[in-house]
């Protein structure tokens, strides 16, 4: 298995930090927020990456990161996404020749979590796997929507709902098998323009190809200010209760 970190975008919502460089520059803590995904990736056995990145301040990556050696990756690439506003799915698109016919995990790279996510690397054969977490806040989220005879199967995800049918959402990591990449060029832009994970998640679901699986653990975006500062505040203590042991 393939991993694809997608840290691309302009990061509006954190300007004026975003000014200076990529969002997924920002710290977390003691270390860059990139490290966070990079690190999930390693932990999981997932050593081969691909970031995607777009924007004004793509150059950064390298300084930091370099071959990504420190970090325990294998092997690292980069990819340029042309429109920071193309989507996820767009941003995805790209892997498809670093994937060469191998199924691929995604995370977001503005994604923290201390979920162990190895067993999941190891049982995944085919198809799309989803992870979904419980939010306060399902308006901001993809939320998975249960058969209501069958509360484990998702029969949709709709993309952020101003009603919520629930309140699992689902969270910026994925496992995809080789198909995804037919899928995403099947797909349509959405209203605002982008190639939608959502759409690409429910294309799975019509062909009955998704799972999921809670994600078990703590876990947050990093994407606006309330939540950087949620993810600071997690792995400050996280890290305090670790070293005063």
């Amino acid at each position: 298995m393939k991993g694809v970190i997608l840290a691309g975008g302009l990061g509006t919502r954190l300007y004026p930090l975003t000014h200076v460089t990529n969002k997924h520059l920002l710290p977390v803590y003691d270390k860059p927020m990139i490290y966070y995904p990079i690190e999930t990736l390693v932990n999981a056995g997932v050593t081969d990456i691909l970031i995607v990145t777009s924007g004004p301040h793509v150059g950064h990556f390298l300084g930091v990161l370099k071959n990504g050696k420190e970090l325990g990756v294998r092997h690292l690439e980069y990819a340029y996404q042309e429109k920071p506003d193309g989507g996820i799915a767009d941003a995805l698109s790209l892997a498809e020749d670093f994937a060469d016919g191998d199924s691929v995990m995604v995370i977001l790279g503005d994604n923290t979590t201390d979920a162990d996510l190895s067993g999941n690397v190891r049982d995944f054969t085919e198809g799309a796997l989803i992870f979904l977490k419980r939010v306060p806040d399902p308006q901001r989220f993809g939320i998975a929507v249960f058969d209501k005879e069958d509360m484990q199967k998702v029969i949709r995800i709709d993309e952020k709902p101003k009603e919520p049918d629930g309140d699992m959402a689902v969270t910026g990591l994925y496992m995809y098998d080789k198909h995804v990449f037919e899928i995403i060029k099947r797909i349509e832009p959405s209203a605002r323009g982008e190639l939608e994970i959502t759409d690409v998640n429910n294309a799975y679901i019509q062909d009955g190809k998704l799972g999921w699986a809670e994600l078990n653990g703590f876990w947050s975006d990093a994407g606006t200010f309330d939540s950087l500062y949620v993810s600071n505040s997690y792995w400050a203590k996280k890290k305090g209760d670790v070293s005063s042991e």
